[in-house]
């Protein structure tokens, strides 16, 4: 298991308020470093943390955002029984899509909302997400629900119907060199991956789950073979198919646009399951930080989108929520 170190005694001094406070999302709003977007950074911390803490980022799908993610999802819960830190980074744009199209925030260090997100790890805050592409560095695994491959939006539009429709089919070689392409001379440990796919996704086509493993398996340099293939699992008509120990793929039989968050296997992912918290509050010589109000739970875009450019900068997916474990 990886976990933050380094950042997490300054995130615990940052983060005020939150062992009065919980329960609830808190909103930090001062300087945490470049953030050229404006994307919005909440956050839940537990009572009790584990020793040391990781954290993880719990990106929203768009259209949502913090505070509806925070309530829709079980992460804060959890948190409160295994002691991590949860990040919940909120889409700055109109329609509250994260921007995965923008060239800027599919190249490390280029700018666009991954950037934001990421200077949250590198100065006096944790960072988010984009990240397993252009920011592999800071990440040390993802669960991506009802998503495309790496690059599949990258463009002008923040919708891309050939990339939607599945209609997007390239070599695998050719899927790897996107991500590649996101930290050009990147030659430390990649984060893992797990993504989760509907075959009945009217929004963002099944094809894109088949290319997904294209993409990762390349990345990886395994076999697009599966090493083990399960049935029903983890729910009556998913299949689990893993490449080795980083690329595992969920595809659920008639299931739509989103496949809902499994939160325990995405801990199960991360190896926090077992993960405990010790009896240690947290306390702060700081005032309590703002909330903001929440919105309703909604999908992605659809066909014909014209809205915001594009959802969450994992650099690596569009359409569904993501969450990641941060090194």
């Amino acid at each position: 298991m990886m976990v933050l170190n380094s950042v997490v005694s300054t995130l615990l001094l940052s983060v005020s308020g939150a062992f009065a406070a919980l329960g609830t999302l808190q909103q930090f709003t001062g300087d945490f470093g470049p953030n050229p977007t404006g994307v919005g950074f909440f956050y839940y911390t537990p009572a009790q943390l584990a020793s040391p803490p990781p954290l993880i980022v719990a990106m929203h799908y768009c259209t949502g955002d913090a505070q509806d993610y925070f309530e829709g999802t079980q992460y804060a819960n959890l948190a409160d029984t295994h002691g991590f830190i949860v990040i919940y980074p909120s889409a700055p744009a109109v329609g509250t899509c994260f921007d995965v199209a923008s060239n800027a925030t599919l190249t490390h260090n280029a700018g666009g909302d991954s950037l934001g997100i990421a200077s949250w790890r590198v100065t006096p805050l944790p960072t988010g997400v984009v990240l397993m592409g252009a920011y592999p560095d800071i990440f040390a695994a993802g669960s991506l629900f009802s998503g495309v491959p790496y690059g599949c939006f990258a463009g002008p539009n923040a919708w891309n119907t050939q990339c939607a429709l599945g209609e997007l089919i390239l070599t695998p070689q050719q899927w790897g060199d996107l991500v590649r392409s996101g930290y050009p001379g990147f030659t430390g440990t990649r984060p893992k991956v797990q993504f989760w796919h509907g075959t009945a996704d009217t929004t963002l086509y099944p094809q894109n789950f088949w290319e997904e493993i294209k993409q990762w398996t390349n990345v990886f340099g395994v076999s697009q073979t599966p090493s083990s293939n399960l049935t029903n699992d983890p729910l009556p008509g998913y299949s689990r198919a893993s490449f080795g120990p980083d690329v595992q793929g969920i595809l659920a039989q008639g299931v739509g646009h989103t496949v809902p968050v499994r939160e325990g296997d995405v801990l199960d992912w991360f190896s926090l399951s077992n993960l405990t918290a010790t009896p240690s509050p947290i306390t702060s010589t700081l005032p309590p930080t703002s909330t903001t109000v929440a919105g309703h739970w909604d999908q992605c875009g659809g066909i014909g989108f014209t809205g915001p450019t594009g959802t969450f900068p994992i650099a690596l997916e569009h359409g569904g929520p993501l969450t990641l474990l941060l090194l």
